[in-house]
């Protein structure tokens, strides 16, 4: 076959969907015998671009609109001016876009990339398809009929590229290809004495890089090492006993040398999974814990930008999969489910598992593991008679990730020192099943005298720490609040030293007596000439939605103080907004609006634009998670 039917699958991911879908699009080519060459964008040479025939895009959207990391360089480059509507003439390509309609930029990235491909010149073979994280299928949903187009466009357009036709598939079992990963076992006399376990600190953080840098999980190379390991100080319930809530204020110590950090920064935590889940895991895949391994990716041609020749140092198998594999909270992916059908001895659960991977089986599969949130380790045992190589439990049991937490402490206020706000996750499932969130559990059971080392990182947050002389209006319900706690902190030590501008902060909870979380700190600052006190301009706004019949919202509260922001927001003040994803940033953008329009006198079009032009100036900032 000519290298031009050769099929380019470009993928920009953050979580790992987006390669998961990239992935699967390229497994549905190779199975209709199309040569495929899946790459990461930051893998791929956009210069490149001009020269190829079809491309397959497979973009997720992050945060507020936000490109994965992996495309902001290769987006920059499609960004250049000097580029002319006739760059990409003669290049076709097909989009797949991840997203989560429960944000306001739903598929942002995905939109704005297929309309700069076509501004360049390039022709969409197909409608671009969107996914959906909020439909009961998950983005697979669109994805099925999305290839099911696909193949048929591209068997117009190229015929080589399915030499027996598009609905030509190879047989299964022929298919199941070696694994993208290779396992090297060791003698332990080959492993250096300076690799064996012990508990230094500098090893541990050895431990940690080894393994992660070897995972075929994708991390990214700058979260390998850790930054620091931090120590918990206290652990403090923040809502009363009882109530639905369970939310903690962590303090941590720097262990190892203090990282400098700025208020609205983000940490990221590398949980610790529970022993005896990775003991479960290891004794079900009848491996052995004590055995030293290498873990090696198989390359292929595939015009990287660069080669890794890193020798690798040979780490403990427990060891590996308890950093790098999510064996305990993370679900499967469908792939998972029909690759455990090839290794299926029994009739019985071979037939359901390959109904699970088909198309019919969708739906029921997404009852039985995402919406139960089954682990890796309840589905094995849900299927005694697979036995899964580890090269394949490598490649397909997703990475264990870092949990990003907002910033909840001014560095000025708290030297040595970095604050959580954590919401302890846990919930039961339709089936009663009782699930909680990995890391927020985790960190809820530390000890301060237990004196564990915390691996940790630090990145910048979409909330940059504001001038002194920059009025604020700040909106942050539930653990919304954390980043503003340390924007306060910070505003309360400038102005032992200076003039600071005024401060009106948002806050909303169920109760005032359950969640209120840290109401000390707020009225302290809201009164004798604190920050948020109406004598310096300030002002502290709770909205406790469920204290009366009807509910009441930050929104609400807003609106309340109409005249109040927009006498703040006429002096140049900055927005920012904090907390959950779901209804909340679009509740508070609606009411800005209204807001702007009320006072301002304006059109609600000229509203909106007025604040769009806020936010084009850097004035106007969410952070929101699901």
């Amino acid at each position: 076959m000519e290298d031009r039917a050769k099929l380019l699958i470009l993928y920009a991911t953050q979580t790992g969907n987006a390669q998961d879908a990239a992935e699967r699009v390229a497994r549905e080519a190779e199975r209709r015998g199309c040569p495929v060459n899946p790459l990461s964008m930051d893998e791929y040479d956009a210069r490149s671009l001009p020269h190829e025939d079809t491309v397959i895009f497979v973009v997720s959207t992050t945060g507020q609109g936000d490109a994965p990391d992996s495309m902001k360089a290769f987006w920059r480059f499609l960004l250049q001016r000097n580029l002319s509507k006739h760059w990409l003439e003669g290049v076709r390509y097909a989009l797949f876009g991840l997203g989560d309609s429960g944000y306001q930029k739903y598929n942002f990235v995905a939109k704005k990339l297929d309309k700069r491909l076509s501004d360049l010149g390039a022709m969409a073979i197909i409608e671009k398809g969107l996914g959906d994280d909020q439909h009961p299928s998950g983005y697979e949903a669109a994805l099925d009929p999305w290839m099911s187009s696909l193949w048929s466009m591209l068997n117009q357009i190229n015929h080589k590229f399915f030499p027996q036709g598009p609905d030509f598939v190879i047989p299964d079992m022929k298919l199941i290809d070696q694994p993208k990963v290779q396992i090297t076992y060791h003698c332990n006399d080959e492993v250096d004495p300076q690799f064996l376990p012990n508990s230094d600190l500098k090893w541990i953080e050895m431990q940690i890089e080894r393994a992660r840098s070897m995972s075929p999980g994708k991390f990214n190379p700058n979260k390998n090492r850790p930054h620091c390991f931090l120590k918990m100080i206290k652990n403090q319930p923040l809502t009363r006993a009882g109530c639905e809530k369970d939310v903690r204020h962590f303090e941590f110590e720097f262990v190892s040398s203090a990282i400098e950090y700025e208020v609205g920064d983000i940490l990221e935590v590398l949980p610790s999974q529970n022993p005896a889940a990775i003991d479960a895991f290891i004794e079900r895949c009848n491996l052995d814990p004590d055995a030293f391994i290498t873990v090696h990716t198989r390359e292929i041609d595939n015009h990287l930008l660069h080669t890794c020749t890193t020798v690798k140092v040979p780490i403990k198998l427990k060891a590996f999969v308890a950093l790098t594999m999510d064996v305990a909270s993370a679900s499967p992916r469908r792939y998972f489910f029909e690759v455990m059908s090839y290794f299926a001895t029994a009739p019985h659960e071979k037939e359901r598992l390959q109904y699970f991977a088909s198309a019919e089986g969708r739906d029921d599969l997404y009852q039985y593991n995402q919406k139960e949130r089954r682990t890796i380790l309840e589905v094995l045992e849900d299927f005694p008679s697979v036995q899964i190589p580890f090269e394949w439990l490598v490649q397909l049991v997703p990475p264990l990730k870092t949990r990003a937490f907002s910033i909840s402490s001014s560095p000025s206020a708290h030297p040595n020192q970095v604050h959580l706000t954590v919401n302890v996750v846990s919930w039961t499932t339709p089936f009663k099943r009782k699930r909680s969130g990995l890391c927020s559990m985790w960190l809820a059971h530390l000890d301060p005298e237990q004196s564990t080392h915390v691996p940790a990182w630090f990145q910048k947050g979409t909330l940059y720490p504001p001038p002194p002389s920059l009025p604020l209006i700040l909106i942050g319900p539930g653990t919304g609040c954390a980043p503003f706690r340390g924007f306060v902190e910070e505003r309360a030590i400038q102005s032992e030293s200076g003039a600071t501008a005024p401060v009106i902060f948002f806050f909303g909870c169920w109760n005032e007596n359950n969640d209120f979380l840290y109401r000390d700190f707020w009225l302290s600052h809201s009164q004798n000439d604190g920050v948020l006190s109406k004598a310096k301009g300030g002002g502290f706004f709770v909205a406790f939605s469920r204290d009366q019949p009807q509910k009441v919202y930050v929104q609400h509260k807003m609106r309340e103080n109409s005249r109040r922001i927009w006498n703040l927001l006429s002096e140049g003040a900055a927005i920012y907004v904090a907390g959950s994803s779901t209804k909340m940033p679009s509740d508070v953008l609606s009411a800005f609006e209204d807001i702007v329009s009320k006072e301002g006198g304006l059109p609600k079009e000229s509203a909106v634009r007025w604040l769009r032009a806020l936010e084009k100036a850097g004035k106007y900032h969410v952070e929101a998670w699901s």
